[in-house]
């Protein structure tokens, strides 16, 4: 038998005379355009090296699976530099060249900056590492979908697990922008309620070299144990920087996304026995994480970091979204995947409607020695219906 090719306008053509669906033909191959934005530069830049291999390896493994819903995954990558104006010329320039779906930024104020701009770029955000409980707040946008924990979340967590803390006073230290700031606050609320004492706040500004300063008065404030929530470089630098001036080991650390494993490589054993919140590690115990550990292992030779694994999963929801619209166009997506329940490494979990929140499960562990490794591992895990309701602020 003879075959015939005809070209995609002919098909459109017959389409149209048969009185098919000529768009939804036209759009049947049309490729998942991802615009990775991210810090290849600036004081998330460690990170960001993370977040852009674990997208890029998801998309490696899904087209070798046939792409997503048989449709190729293409996509083009953008430096943020760590900064809102830089992260939002980035992002708008990738939704303009049509890689609309957009996922990778680290710091919140950055995924603040995308979020309201989205419906002018005809776009989607899929947010894989910022915290800032705005995002899915006040803030919150019909096209912005978080698939890593919120501040409420960890906060909700730690609320429960802090009941168990011997500690009574305790200080804060926190990077000088919106997720610091989110952080301290809720941390002193938290201990405040279980009749504890904060005597001390401080705030750094991202970028700060120098920590000897607030080490000073971290030190002056004889307190049992000290809050930190600092990002990227200045989190290396001020857990240098505390072991040199003596805070390590005199008071205890207790790390809100401090135990991370590029922090814990970065400063030899200084984190070493260190509680706190940690995202994702290989050791969750269910079939798709350890298909995915696996597949990490035999590529990379090593296990896939907290980082690697969270911005996994915002590429798998990502993905998730695509499949269910049956559609690549941002607003298909934005509307298929709310109220969904995906398959995750995390197990089952609900991309909650009210917010666009992803409610998974949440963990708090501590820095061991593992196969001579230093890392964090799973102490403690807290079912997802521990994530607190949406806010009442956030309007759809």
């Amino acid at each position: 038998m003879l075959k015939m090719k005809f070209p995609r306008r002919a098909l459109l053509a017959l389409a149209v005379a048969a009185g098919l669906p000529a768009v939804s033909l036209a759009q049947a191959n049309d490729p998942v355009k991802v615009g990775l934005v991210s810090s290849k530069s600036g004081v998330f830049a460690q990170q960001g090296e993370e977040v852009i291999r674990a997208i890029k390896f998801a998309i490696d493994e899904a087209n070798a699976k046939g792409g997503v819903d048989g449709r190729k995954v293409e996509v083009q990558e953008a430096d943020d530099e760590g900064t809102p104006d830089a992260g939002r010329r980035a992002a708008e320039k990738l939704a303009r060249d049509g890689y609309n779906l957009l996922i990778g930024a680290i710091p919140s104020a950055i995924s603040l900056a995308f979020a309201p701009n989205l419906e002018r770029w005809d776009a989607a955000y899929f947010v894989v590492a910022s915290k800032a409980d705005k995002i899915t707040g006040d803030t919150c946008k019909s096209r912005s979908f978080r698939t890593n924990h919120s501040d409420a979340m960890d906060i909700a967590m730690i609320g429960e697990w802090a009941k168990g803390f011997k500690e009574k006073t305790y200080a804060s230290i926190g990077a000088d922008y919106v997720w610091g700031r989110d952080s301290s606050e809720s941390f002193a609320k938290a201990v405040k309620a279980q009749g504890k004492e904060v005597k001390l706040q401080l705030y750094a500004p991202i970028g700060t070299k120098d920590f000897s300063p607030y080490i000073a008065q971290l030190k002056e404030a004889k307190v049992d144990a000290i809050w930190v929530a600092e990002v990227g470089r200045d989190a290396i630098a001020f857990v240098k920087q505390a072991k040199e001036f003596g805070l390590i080991p005199q008071t205890k650390l207790i790390g809100h996304s401090l135990i991370l494993n590029f922090v814990i490589d970065a400063t030899g054993n200084s984190l070493e026995g260190t509680p706190g919140t940690t995202g994702y590690t290989p050791d969750i115990d269910n079939a798709r994480n350890k298909a995915f550990v696996a597949a990490w292992k035999a590529k990379f030779n090593r296990l896939p970091t907290d980082n690697e694994g969270q911005a996994y999963n915002g590429a798998q929801v990502m993905f998730a979204g695509v499949a269910k619209a049956k559609s690549v166009k941002p607003a298909d997506v934005a509307k298929a995947l709310p109220g969904s329940t995906i398959d995750s490494i995390y197990g089952p979990v609900v991309m909650r409607a009210a917010d666009n929140q992803l409610v998974l499960p949440n963990y708090v562990g501590r820095v061991k020695m593992v196969n001579g490794q230093l890392r964090p591992v799973i102490e403690q895990a807290f079912p997802a219906s521990l994530a607190p309701a949406a806010s009442a602020l956030c309007k759809m």
